[in-house]
């Protein structure tokens, strides 16, 4: 008999998943690989890839591993859940970085504190 896995598990324990599936997808995005070919290198499809980017708890901890070794191979689950792989750091480091002009000397008088 099947039952619905995501109605089984506790509010926090279906948002550490989803927590999950939001840092495999950054990390997929931060190496510049469509989801299509991450799902073909793990050996699956691309709407399991897509549950799992999604955080479904339906989805087996095996897959989830050959997902993450499919996006960056001989990256463990430890240093994903830490964010210590330099690409992530790379894309953290680009989402941060803003232009900033310099202002001129009028807008500096109409900022008077």
């Amino acid at each position: 008999m099947k039952y619905d896995e995501a109605a089984t598990i506790a509010a926090p324990l279906r948002q550490q998943a989803e927590q999950l599936g939001e840092r495999l997808s950054r990390l997929r995005k931060a190496r510049r690989l469509r989801q299509s070919d991450a799902a073909t290198r793990a050996g699956m499809s691309r709407v399991t890839a897509g549950r799992i980017e999604r955080g479904d708890p339906r989805q087996s901890l095996g897959q989830i591993l050959r997902y993450l070794d499919a996006i960056a191979p001989g990256t463990d689950l430890l240093s994903l859940l830490q964010g210590k792989d330099p690409s992530l750091i790379a894309l953290e480091n680009a989402e941060a970085t803003r232009r900033v002009r310099v202002m001129t000397p009028v807008q500096l008088n109409e900022l008077d504190f």
